[in-house]
């Protein structure tokens, strides 16, 4: 049954499931050829255009009282959802490459990272054992200074003392090693 602009958009409005079959059967195929035409895209494409579109006919539709409004309406319709699609498809594939950019860098990070972790195991290996411990304890365990001292029979600020001069000579031999 063919409709006035006006009684289909009142429908639609209204929520009337006939007067968007309607719509839907009357303008598909326009709105599949307007995505095409604007994208120059592939067919899956142009129908999530078309398929957003309808959705926002469902959604944002004001009644109109002629064809031709309604027209006017469905292309910028049609457009501002090929646009939004091209956006999207844009973004996922400038994120795609940087993250195949970043692979290469990142497994040069990752063999880095890796050299440096078994590089300060051995140094803390090098170093006595109460000062191992204390390092251990605040980094490792991230307990406070007072813990520390109290597990160590120390005051919290001899355990910060001993803690920053075991770490000033990890620094020292580190800077040692990278100036060979």
């Amino acid at each position: 049954m063919e409709r006035s602009a006006r009684e289909l958009t009142d429908g639609i409005v209204s929520g009337d499931d006939e007067a968007f079959t309607c719509f839907y059967e009357t303008w598909f195929d326009r709105m599949y050829a307007e995505a095409r035409r604007l994208t120059g895209r592939d067919e899956s494409f142009c129908l999530d255009v078309v398929q957003d579109a309808m959705l926002r006919v469902i959604r944002k539709l004001k009644p109109l009282d002629t064809e031709p409004a309604l027209a006017r309406w469905v292309r910028r319709t049609v457009r501002s959802c090929a646009l939004d699609r091209l956006r999207t498809d844009a973004r996922r594939l400038r994120r795609e490459q940087r993250v195949a950019a970043g692979d290469a860098s990142t497994a040069a990070d990752l063999a880095a990272t890796q050299d440096r972790i078994r590089w300060i195991a051995e140094e803390l290996r090098r170093l006595d054992e109460r000062s191992r411990s204390l390092i251990l304890l605040r980094h490792g365990f991230e307990r406070t200074l007072a813990q520390i001292g109290q597990v160590a029979g120390l005051g919290p600020g001899a355990v910060d003392g001993r803690i920053r001069r075991a770490v000033a000579t990890l620094r020292d031999r580190a800077r040692e090693t990278d100036d060979e």
